[in-house]
């Protein structure tokens, strides 16, 4: 529970940088993906997704989730 948490709260600060540092570049981004066709954008949706899979599954393989459980451990222990 502890690293979805962790993985939601990453998600939520690269989403606000971008907000905060950038509001520009999203309503571009906004324009180009109502560019894009439905199937388009559920490709790009899908080879996202792939990319996150891959990516946990190598972090798992590399023992970095078990490092994020012991950190958290080590903090909340203070």
């Amino acid at each position: 529970m502890g690293i979805a948490i962790l993985a939601i709260g990453l998600v939520l600060i690269v989403e606000g940088l971008v907000y905060a540092l950038a509001p520009s570049l999203v309503e571009d981004m906004l324009a180009a993906l109502r560019a894009l066709t439905l199937e388009q954008r559920r490709m790009i949706g899908l080879a996202a997704l792939a990319l996150g899979v891959a990516l946990v599954w190598l972090a798992a393989s590399l023992g970095v989730l078990g490092q994020a459980v012991c950190v958290g451990k080590i903090l909340t222990a203070e």
